[in-house]
C-alpha cells in the first residue's frame, strides 16, 4: 500500500504532544482503536492528516448523505487503495473490510466525522454499534490495523465511552482541546505579544479562528472574518450548536445571557422568565459540551448557592455579545467596520480582561505550585463594618491560592492601558484580605501578593515591591512572549 501524502504538511503547526502520543501508539503493539474527539474547528482533521502523512494509511471522511451513497463512495475510495472494490453493505462491514486489509501489513485507517455514519434513534444506533463491536471482537486479534475514529459531535463521541454503549471499553479516548496561548502564538507571526493575546482572547485557542484573525489590524481582522455577513465566522456559533443540539433555542438564550457576565441560576431564570429548576437540564448539557461551567469562590462548598455560571468559550462569548445582537442590522446594511467602531472597539478591553484573568491563574499554577496547590478566584461580602456604612458591599480577588487549607497567595490581574498603582495593594490589605478572613478562610502570615499588569507598574508600586520580598510584580509582556515549554 502506498504511503499517505498530505500536500499541506508544510503548513501544519504545533500539536506536538498529540502527535507524539499517536505516533507512540502507531509504533507500539497496542491494537486498541482510538476515539479522537473535540469541538468543531479545533484542528482534529489536520492533526490526523499530519499523523497519517508518510504512513500506509486509509483516510475516509464521512459526510451528511444517504447511508447507501456514503458506503458506495467509501467502496470506490478503497478500491484505489486495495486494488479491488469491496462489498460494503453497512457500517460494520466497512470495519470488517478495514480490519481484513490489515491482516498482511500494518495500516493506519482513519474514519473522520464518524457520527455521520450513525442512524438517528437510540435503538437503530445501538444496533449498528453492536454490529461494530462484534466485528472488532472477531477481527481485531488477527489484524495489524491501527484504527482511529474521529468526530466533532462531542456528545456522540463521548457517549462511545459510556458503560451503556455497545462500544464501551473498545476505544481509547483522546480529546483534542483548544490551544493554550503559548501555542496559539505560532498562528500569529508578526504580531506583538499584546496583539496576539487580543486575538487569542477572541478566538479562544481554536486553530481555524486563529488563522483567520492572525493578520492585519484588529479592526480589519474582526470586521472581515467575523462581522461581515459573508464572513466565514458570521454564523459559526449557530452552526456549531446545530451540530450538537437538535433543539437549541433555550440553550441559545442561556448562552446569550452569560455573554454579558457570570450569573446565578436564578438571575438567568429571571431574564428568561423561567423557573431555576427548569434550566437544570439545559445547563447540564452546555456544561457537558464544555461551553459553560459553574464557578465557586475558592473555599466554598460544592452545594453553595453563590456559584456563578460562566461562559467558558471566548469566541462564543464574543459572538453572543457583538455579533448575534446585530446580525439583522448587518444583513440590512450596517457596515462591519461601523459595527466594530461603535460596539466592539469601546468594549474589547473588557472582553480581553476576562481571558487575561484566566491566563494569570494558569500562569500562577505553573509557576507557584510549591506555594499554592489550588488556585482560583474568590468573591463574597465586604467586611461587615464597610457594608454597614455603605462604603463597600462586595469584594472580588482575581487570584487566590491555597496550600493545606490555608491561603498562601493572593493576586490581581489588570488588562488596562495604565500602569498598576499601589492602590491595588492597599485595597487588598484594607478590604479584600479581611473579607477573606471574615468568610472563614485561614490566611497564612507569610502570604505572597502577586500582581500582573499588561501596562506595567507605577514608580511607587515598584519602590514598594523593592522593599517587600512577598510582593511580586510579574513582567507580563515577557511572560506572554515566552515560547511554549
Amino acid at each position: 500500500m502506498k504511503t499517505f501524502a498530505w500536500p499541506e504538511v508544510g503548513s501544519f503547526l504545533d500539536r506536538d504532544a498529540e502527535r507524539s502520543r499517536l505516533d507512540q501508539w502507531w509504533e507500539s503493539r497496542d491494537r486498541q482503536p482510538i476515539n479522537v474527539y473535540g469541538r468543531r474547528r479545533v484542528g482534529k482533521s489536520w492533526l490526523l492528516r499530519r499523523v497519517a502523512h508518510g504512513k500506509p494509511s486509509i483516510f475516509l471522511v464521512a459526510r451528511r448523505s444517504a447511508p447507501g451513497r456514503q458506503l458506495s463512495e467509501f467502496a470506490v475510495q478503497l478500491e484505489q487503495v486495495l486494488g479491488v472494490r469491496p462489498e460494503i453493505s453497512d457500517v460494520p462491514s466497512l470495519f470488517r473490510v478495514l480490519l481484513r486489509a490489515g491482516r498482511t501489513q500494518k495500516i493506519l485507517a482513519i474514519i473522520d466525522e464518524f457520527p455521520y455514519l450513525l442512524p438517528r434513534g437510540e435503538v437503530a444506533s445501538d444496533r449498528l454499534l453492536s454490529g461494530i463491536a462484534a466485528v472488532l471482537e472477531e477481527e481485531l486479534g488477527s489484524s495489524q490495523l491501527k484504527l482511529i475514529v474521529c468526530g466533532s459531535t462531542v456528545s456522540v463521541m463521548e457517549s462511545l465511552q459510556s458503560e451503556r454503549n455497545p462500544l464501551h471499553g473498545r476505544f481509547t479516548p483522546m480529546s483534542v482541546r483548544p490551544l493554550s496561548f503559548a501555542h496559539a502564538r505560532l498562528f500569529m507571526n508578526g504580531l506583538t505579544a499584546v496583539e496576539s493575546f487580543e486575538r487569542f482572547a477572541i478566538a479562544g485557542g481554536m486553530p481555524r479562528y486563529l488563522s483567520l484573525l492572525g493578520n492585519g489590524s484588529l479592526r480589519r481582522a474582526i470586521s472581515k472574518e467575523i462581522l461581515d455577513q459573508n464572513a466565514p465566522l458570521f454564523n459559526e456559533v449557530r452552526t456549531a450548536l446545530a451540530q450538537e443540539l437538535a433543539q437549541s433555542g433555550q440553550h441559545f438564550s442561556i448562552l446569550e445571557q452569560l455573554a454579558t457576565g457570570d450569573k446565578l441560576t436564578s438571575e438567568i431564570a429571571d431574564q428568561l422568565r423561567a423557573k431555576p429548576a427548569d434550566l437544570t437540564s439545559y445547563l447540564d448539557i452546555l456544561s457537558r459540551l464544555g461551553l459553560v461551567e459553574r464557578k465557586l469562590p475558592l473555599g466554598a462548598p460544592s452545594n453553595s448557592r453563590v456559584g456563578h455560571w460562566h461562559l467558558t468559550d471566548p469566541f462564543f462569548a464574543f459572538w453572543f455579545r457583538f455579533v448575534f445582537p446585530f446580525q439583522d442590522d448587518v444583513e440590512s446594511g450596517l457596515g462591519a467596520g461601523d459595527l466594530f467602531d461603535t460596539e466592539v472597539a469601546p468594549a474589547v478591553t473588557g472582553h480581553v480582561s476576562h481571558a487575561f484573568e484566566e491566563w494569570s491563574r494558569e500562569w500562577t499554577r505553573r509557576n507557584f505550585g510549591q506555594n499554592a496547590t489550588t488556585v482560583s478566584s474568590w468573591w463574597g461580602n465586604a467586611v461587615n463594618e464597610f457594608r454597614r456604612t455603605g462604603e463597600r458591599t462586595s469584594e472580588e480577588i482575581d487570584i487566590v491560592g491555597m496550600r493545606r487549607s490555608e491561603v498562601t497567595l493572593i493576586g490581581e490581574a489588570k488588562w488596562t492601558n495604565k500602569p498598576m498603582s499601589a492602590h491595588v495593594v492597599d485595597a487588598l490589605e484594607r478590604f479584600k484580605v479581611p473579607a477573606l478572613r471574615q468568610a472563614g478562610l485561614r490566611i497564612s502570615p507569610e502570604v505572597t501578593t502577586l500582581l500582573l499588569s499588561k501596562s506595567g507598574y507605577s514608580p511607587g508600586l515598584r519602590k514598594r515591591a523593592a522593599s517587600d520580598p512577598k510582593l511580586i510584580l510579574v513582567d507580563v509582556l515577557a511572560e506572554l512572549d515566552r515560547a511554549p515549554g
